[in-house]
């Protein structure tokens, strides 16, 4: 299952540098880039990837005097080039990278799988901090099923991954709080098939709600009960897909008992979530004009809008629940 929060985090300290004015934010984003290296050389991650990189007072955290968002790394490298730190500020760079994990000996593919991170303070202080965004690597799912095969295949990576890059920022890896998911360890994560999860079905507890909420603000004035359909259903949904090209994003869903809704495809990332607006729209205009959810769906089927396609055919899902799990996945 692909998460939009991070299953586990691990931090690293590395020595502080030296001259953070003239060269901080150039040697941050190279290290962000050798981190990239190491799980690219482990086929963790693929080609692709976009950056960030903000300085912000000291004493004005969160309003940003520079910043440069959702950039080629390679972009980004120049742009920080230029970026002079003086004592009192506060560095941050942030890559999103793609990647891969193996399931019974096939490539799965998310596009925001780990998230990399360096922090640098005005006086050289450094923290490099990496996050994972799905669970091959746990013996336990998600939802609480038993995958040991599939950690076998992926947790060794990992492992390697993790120790690599102790090696190169020679720091000891610290690994995070546990999260609502799981717990990590200085090599991965514990085995959740020995001591439980922290909380029952925590993607659908916690991670279905999130991606919702996120969807919604997206929408202009968020969700409204009057406006538009029920979210929710536990009947079987006839569902059709959204895509951009040959690209998956999402499904647009509706069931007999007048819901109707979109559910993202985690593996597609940021893009997942805009490419579901426009058919919400749609689906508030049809109930504006008193038409049924079921003949909300027909009247997207085949459309195009923005350059994202809802398909002529129709599937159907047992559940709500089924759907959304299906759009979990890699």
């Amino acid at each position: 299952m692909i998460t939009t929060g991070p299953v586990g985090e691990w931090f690293w300290e590395p020595s502080p540098v030296l001259d953070a004015a003239a060269s901080g934010a150039s040697r941050a984003v190279a290290l962000v880039g050798e981190v990239r290296d190491v799980l690219a050389s482990l086929g963790l991650v693929g080609d692709g990837g976009t950056g960030s990189v903000e300085v912000c007072e000291l004493s004005a955290m969160g309003r940003p005097v520079f910043e440069r968002r959702d950039v080629p790394f390679d972009v980004l490298a120049g742009q920080a080039a230029a970026v002079r730190l003086l004592p009192d500020q506060f560095l941050t760079v942030f890559l999103r990278l793609p990647g891969e994990w193996v399931e019974a000996g096939v490539r799965r593919r998310a596009e925001e799988l780990f998230v990399v991170r360096v922090h640098l303070w005005g006086q050289g202080g450094m923290v490099l901090g990496m996050g994972v965004y799905a669970d091959p690597w746990l013996t336990q799912d998600l939802r609480e099923r038993p995958q040991p095969e599939v950690a076998a295949e992926n947790a060794p990576r990992l492992a390697a991954a993790l120790g690599r890059i102790s090696a190169l920022t020679r720091s000891e890896v610290d690994p995070g709080d546990e999260t609502r998911h799981a717990r990590p360890t200085p090599d991965g994560f514990a085995d959740l098939l020995a001591e439980g999860a922290a909380y029952a079905d925590s993607w659908g507890t916690f991670e279905v709600p999130a991606r919702w909420r996120r969807l919604m603000k997206l929408l202009p004035g968020g969700y409204g009960e009057e406006e538009d359909y029920e979210c929710t259903t536990e009947e079987p949904v006839r569902y059709a897909e959204v895509r951009c090209g040959e690209r998956l994003l999402g499904f647009l869903w509706a069931s007999v008992d007048g819901a109707a809704g979109y559910e993202p495809r985690s593996a597609a990332g940021d893009a997942a979530f805009g490419a579901g607006v426009p058919w919400l729209l749609r689906f508030r205009a049809a109930r504006s004009g008193g038409a049924g959810a079921p003949a909300a769906l027909d009247g997207c089927l085949g459309r195009t809008e923005a350059g994202v396609t809802v398909g002529a055919v129709v599937h159907r899902a047992p559940s709500l629940d089924a759907l959304q799990e299906l759009s979990g996945r890699g």
